[in-house]
Order: C-alpha cells, then structure tokens, then sequence
C-alpha cells in the first residue's frame, strides 16, 4: 500500500499543477468546453483514487468540486468569479493535504466546510476579481488543440538517483569506446572497423536516450503561471494577459525544479514594479491591461527564458539616487557608469526600486538571490531595458547538470577542469596588452586592455609545488562578484564531459565542483571558480587605467602582428574572429591550396606568400559576411588603437593585400585590408557537393568525410534546396541509385577503389574536379 500511497502522491502533485493553470484558463474563456472537460476528468481522478486509498477528506472534496463542475457542464450553473475562487480554493487544500501525507503531518480540518458551502451555494470565499489571463494557443487559433487532453503515454517512475548511475554508467562505456576505438585505428582490420562503427552508433543512441531520461518539457516550469500572474495581478489591483511560448522545449528535470522560484520571483516583479495601473497605462497612451510574455527556446546546448513585461522599464536614475543614499561611499563612482553598470545596480543586495513596500516587493531582497541562483547552476541572467515600453529578463542556463562544457588546463603539471560558461577569455601573457605586475612582493595583478583584474595562482592556493614563475596564459573567470584572472600553463582541450561527485574529503576543501572523466580516461578535479576567489580573498572592484597607450577606446583597435615572411603588419581586430594555434597536419595542401580542418569543417588558407603547410604554427581565423579564412602568422604581439593618417602602400606589398602604411612607434607598419584577402580565396560555400549516398552514408560520413573536404568538397547526406551535387559517393550496389555520377566503393580489398583505401579516394575525387 504504501507503494501505491506514492504513486498517488507523486500523480496528485502533478495533476494538480496542471490543474490551477487549466481553471484559470476556463476563467479567461467559461464557453472553452474542451478545458471544462479537462478540469471534470482531472478531478474525477483525483476522487477515484481518493476513495481506493481510504482517504476520505480528500475525497469530500474532490467530491464536491466534481458535483459543481457537473452542474455547470450541464448547463446549470454559470460559472463566475465566485466560482472559480471556490474551486481554487479546493484545490489549494487537496495540495496541502497530499503535501501532510507524504510529509506524515496533520493538516486541521478548519474551514474545509465552508470551502465546500461556497462551492454548493455559490458563496464567496474572498472577494477575488477575475482577472485576464490569456493562455498561449496556436496560430490557427485552435484553443482545443492548446489546452485538450494529451494522449497518454506509457511510463513509469524512477528516481534522480537512478538516472544519475544510469548516465554515469553511459559515460564509462562512452570513455571504453572512445579508448577502444584508439587502439582499434592501429590495426588496418575492416572487420574490426566494421565492427567498432556498430558499437560507436550504438552508444551514441543509448547515450542520448539516457540523457532524454532526464529531460522535461519546460511547460511543467510553466504551468504554475497563469495561476501565478492570477494572485499578483489581484494583490497589485492590476489586469494582465498572459502569453507563454516554447512549452515544448526539453529541459533537465533537475534545473526546471532550480528554476521555479528565480521564475516566480521575476513575474511577480515585472507586474508589481513593471506594468502599471491600468489608469496609467490608459494615460500613457497604452492598452488598459498589461502584457507579461514568457518565451522559452533552445540554442545549442543552452535553453534560454525570456520573461518581458510592456511596462514602464526600468528607472535607472531612481536606482542610482538610491544606491548613493544607501552606499554614500559609492557617489563618486556612480556618474562614471555606463548604462549596463547601471541598470546592473537592481542585483545589489538591499536595492528596490520602489520607495513603498508591499506584499510582492520593495525590501530590496530578491533579485541579487536570483542572479545568485542562477549562477550557480551555470546559468546567466542579463538585462535589457526600454524606458517607458518595459523590461525583458533574459535567462541563459545550460541544458542539463549532468552534462558541462569544460576547459582541460594545465596548472604545475596537472589537469584540471574549468566550466566553459565562468571563462570569458583566454589570453597569452605578453600579447594583446597583457601583462603581470607584482604587488607588494606577494600579490599580483593582471593587466588586460586596460582593466586591471586580481590574479590567482592556483597552486598557492590548493598547496601544490609551485608553477611557473610566470605563467602563459590568464584564464579571465566571471563571476557574479566580478571578474579575476587565473593564472595556468596550457590549455589542452574544450569537451562536454559528465560531472560525478569527487570524494567526501576533496568537496569539503570548498575549491572543486565535482570530477569529470575525459576521452583519454584520465580523471580530473572540476574546479569550483567562486570557491577559488573566496579561497584567495579576493576582493572585487574592477579598475580601468585612463592611459593613453592602452585604452584602445581613442582610435580603431588593430592587431599588431609578426607575419610569416617577417614583417610587421595590422589587421583590424573586429576582422579577427581568433587566433588558432595549429595542431600538425591540420593545414594541408589539396585542391589547388591550403585548407585547413578545424571543428569539423574545412577552412580555405590565405597563402599568398608560399607558405608551406607544415610550416604554419597560428593563423588569425577571419570572418567577413559569414565567410572563414585562415591568416598565417608567426607571432600575435598586441592590440593597438589605429592612427587616422594611412598612406598608400605598393600594389604588391602584402601579396597585394595591404591597404597602406602607418606608423607605429616611429616604424612603417603595413595595414592588411580584410576585404582583398576574401577577394580571391574560394569560400566554403563555393565548393563543389559530394552526395554520401545510400544506406553507408552514416559511415562514410564518421570514417571518409575528412579526406572528401581535404580533396575541395563540402560534403552532405541531404541535398540542400536548390543545390546539386558534382558528385556522388556510394557502395558499389547501391551507386545506379545516386542522383548524380557516382564513384563507387568497393567492398573487396584489392578492388579498385576499396572504400578503407583513402588515398584512392582522395585521387578520385580530385580527379573528378579537375
């Protein structure tokens, strides 16, 4: 029994959640038959269950919210405030009672009668006006389609746990894989490559369907909204519509449950301090009611949740003058922010906007939490403000906790783990305006562009043999706080990998958030950033030296560079997307010129200068018009503000490349135009199609696809709309199929073309161009 007793609890609290959004819906629109029915079956359930359990109080009323429901399906009553108040009223006491069971309280019985006397006689139970909230539907209008009963699905119940050891299982079976198929590419055995692509597809797919296991569409954060803007629109004597997009989205069930209360807090806040009285709207030359839209959407692996309001927006000057009377320490400080730094001040603990408090707001308690929440979930909040017309909350939080983007870095010999949404930036000491100063002998400070930032040795603070005197790279890590850098040696990699628990005794030294286990198998310590600045002592306050030489802010910043051939040249920084270093092998010579393969994709190589591809050690990745282009260099050195005086350069300096000359320091520099080196480059989408045709293409896709794009080719599984594709690549059989000339792969080894022999292929394909 008390396996059913939880399976019942369990089902209740998610009935009933859905439940309150559902009447307030009816509410908005009594003709909606199709929700009346919902809400009758809901409690129906509810009733039934009740009554097999033994539980008689729930089932009084249920009981009697299914009468009254009944009477008004039948057309005998009409439905009105009074009405809905009532049944709300029900519902809220069958949650406080299921939450008493499972808690094993007593909930008192007090007023439950006359609960069930205003739903019989039509009584009020408090003097609730209707308010407007208006549901989400689809496009074509159709409200049955938005708020019917959804087809059941079979399913059962597991704990978090559970799925937690089912991921983790995944993950050492995905890392056996992964050192499997290493060894595996040493043996030149088809058999075994054949054999490895089964397992790869394989744990890929059981891979993704445990990690879908803890997915849940976002419409469960969402349900408890319309009941939500409901109660705070009626306590601020406000009328709101409601608009909720992107309820289908799938979040970890996990962060939808961390999500709830920073969501509550922001739709509370957006109606007491965005909207405004409907008499002031009206005046204002706005509609009467008031619109909050809630719109959720996924981009890569994040999910982001936009909560905007049509209200007044944000009164920056307002937040300034309070936060000088609140910090007189601050006043001198204030004048010299920028509009981000301002409309920040609503985080800072103890700052409202509103002078009065009320029962929603105006204690200064609740938005520096919820930054504070967020962030800690490896999420983002930002803001964006439009006077007058109102405020729209963005909130950027990763698809799941299980999962996490990290950067591998080396620190005095060992790895360590950093979660890619702390890093704002990885710099190398001595470039780009970077420098470190020592401060008293102990401390250090590093110098970036200007903004001076507090540095953190991490082998000083977890106790390990000291690093490098200097280190080569500062990782700059975000905090809520405020911002400092990291002092490592190398960076290795940047994966997705799965976060486990360390050891009781390594979380208790309060600097690491977990450990991951790599591709290579190796484990490392996920560091915890907040606990590392909390460790050193750091004390935020981020200052901006006001030095001519280094506030690139006066002209164009440009990069000043070390060229391949020599000479010093420039290129304006907002035409350099990164600067790469070069792995071996990665730039080679095909089709005609260098090509570089970096995420996946070829990328066409600047070589006007000759430039052997196994010479190249950086480039500077370009980007213009959604073009790539790679740009070798020897040496980034740093970011310079651009002299306006440029004069002319020689048609052939540059390898025909170069704008002009400027002086620097007293020295010519040539300044390279970003627009000729695009001139006569072949970009990716130039390139001709290759088809991975048939029932092979996932595999020639995983195993061919690198030598295809070396041989000059974008390759494709689906043909684009509108485009065709030069050629084709199929096994043997299934080649007559193709939709264009096809080369044929063969299965047998000593045939022409045997589909494990790359550089047969490579020559077909050129051949094939040319």
């Amino acid at each position: 029994m008390d396996d059913l007793l939880q399976e019942f609890i369990a089902e209740t609290r998610e009935t009933l959640e859905a439940l309150s959004g559902e009447i307030v819906g009816w509410e908005a629109d009594p003709r909606d038959r199709a929700r009346l029915d919902a809400i009758f079956r809901f409690v129906h359930t509810i009733k039934g269950s009740c009554g097999f359990l033994d539980l008689p109080r729930l089932a009084r009323l249920s009981h009697a919210a299914e009468d009254t429901l009944a009477s008004v399906r039948s057309g005998e009553r009409m439905p009105d405030a009074a009405l809905v108040n009532a049944i709300l009223a029900i519902i809220d006491r069958i949650g406080e009672i299921v939450e008493a069971i499972d808690a094993d309280a007593a909930v008192p019985e007090d007023g439950e009668e006359a609960l069930i006397a205003a739903l019989e006689n039509g009584t009020p139970v408090e003097a609730v006006p209707i308010v407007d909230v208006a549901p989400s539907v689809p496009a074509n209008g159709d409200r049955r389609a938005a708020s019917g009963p959804r087809a059941g699905t079979r399913s059962v119940r597991l704990s978090v746990d559970l799925l937690d050891r089912m991921m983790s299982g995944v993950s050492d079976m995905v890392l056996a894989r992964n050192q499997l198929g290493r060894h595996l590419r040493q043996i030149d055995d088809p058999r075994l490559e054949a054999m490895l692509e089964r397992l790869s597809i394989s744990v890929d797919d059981l891979r993704d369907i445990v990690t879908r296991t803890r997915m849940q569409r976002v419409e469960g954060l969402f349900s408890a909204l319309p009941r939500l803007v409901r109660d705070a629109a009626h306590a601020a004597g406000k009328t709101v519509n409601l608009v909720v997009e992107g309820g289908d989205v799938e979040l970890d069930r996990e962060m939808i449950e961390l999500l709830r209360d920073p969501l509550a807090h922001m739709v509370r806040n957006a109606i007491d301090h965005g909207i405004e009285a409907r008499a002031d709207r009206i005046l204002s030359g706005k509609p009467g009611a008031g619109e909050l839209r809630v719109v959720a959407r996924q981009a890569g692996n994040l999910i982001i949740i936009e909560i905007a309001d049509d209200g007044r927006g944000v009164d920056v000057g307002a937040l300034v003058a309070k936060m000088a009377l609140a910090q007189p320490s601050r006043i001198a400080a204030l004048p010299a922010m920028d509009e981000d730094e301002t409309l920040a001040l609503v985080f800072e603990p103890g700052l409202s906007s509103r002078d009065d408090v009320t029962t929603l707001s105006g204690r200064g308690v609740g938005m520096d939490v919820v930054r504070s929440n967020v962030e800690q979930i490896g999420g983002r909040i930002a803001l964006s403000n439009r006077p007058g017309q109102g405020l729209t909350v963005t909130l950027e939080v990763p698809l799941t906790l299980a999962i996490l983007n990290a950067v591998l870095v080396q620190v005095a010999g060992t790895r360590f783990a950093i979660p890619r949404q702390s890093v704002d930036e990885i710099v190398q000491v001595g470039q780009g305006g970077t420098r470190i100063d020592r401060v008293g002998g102990h401390g250090a400070v590093a110098m970036l562009r200007g903004e001076r930032l507090s540095m953190v040795s991490l082998p000083e603070v977890i106790g390990m043999a000291h690093g490098a005197a200097s280190p080569r790279y500062l990782a700059v890590v975000s905090l809520r706080q405020g911002r400092f850098a990291l002092a490592i040696d190398a960076v290795d990699d940047t994966q997705e990998l799965v976060v486990k628990p360390a050891a009781p005794p390594v979380m208790r030294a309060g600097i690491y958030a977990g450990q991951m286990l790599p591709d290579d198998g190796v484990p490392v310590l996920l560091l915890d950033c907040a606990g590392i600045a909390q460790r050193a002592g750091l004390v935020f306050e981020t200052v901006r030296e006001q030095v001519a030489e280094t506030a690139v802010a006066q002209g164009v910043p440009a990069l000043l560079f070390d060229d391949v051939d020599g000479a010093r040249r420039m290129i304006v920084s907002d035409a350099v997307d990164r600067i790469e270093r070069i792995e071996p092998g990665a730039i080679r010579a095909v089709a005609g010129g260098l090509w570089l393969t970096v995420e996946g994709r070829s990328v066409p190589v600047w070589n006007a200068q000759s430039v052997r591809a196994d010479t190249i050690a950086k480039v500077l990745r370009l980007q213009l018009d959604g073009q790539v282009l790679a740009y070798p260099i020897a040496e980034p050195i740093e970011i310079l503000p651009l002299p306006e005086e440029i004069a002319p350069a020689p048609a052939d300096a540059g390898g025909g490349a170069v704008a002009g000359l400027v002086v620097i320091a007293g020295e010519p520099i040539e300044l390279i135009d970003p627009l000729m080196l695009f001139t006569d480059v072949p970009v990716a989408s130039e390139r001709p199609l290759c088809l991975l045709h048939g029932s092979h293409s996932a595999w020639m896709e995983t195993f061919l696809k690198p030598a295809i794009e070396q041989s000059g080719y974008r390759v494709v599984r689906t043909l684009p709309p509108g485009e065709r594709a030069a050629v084709a690549l199929a096994i043997e059989e299934e080649a007559d199929t193709a939709p264009c000339p096809a080369i044929r792969l063969s299965r047998t080894r000593g045939q022409p073309l045997y589909r494990y022999d790359r550089a047969a292929l490579v020559a077909a394909l050129k051949e094939h161009r040319a």
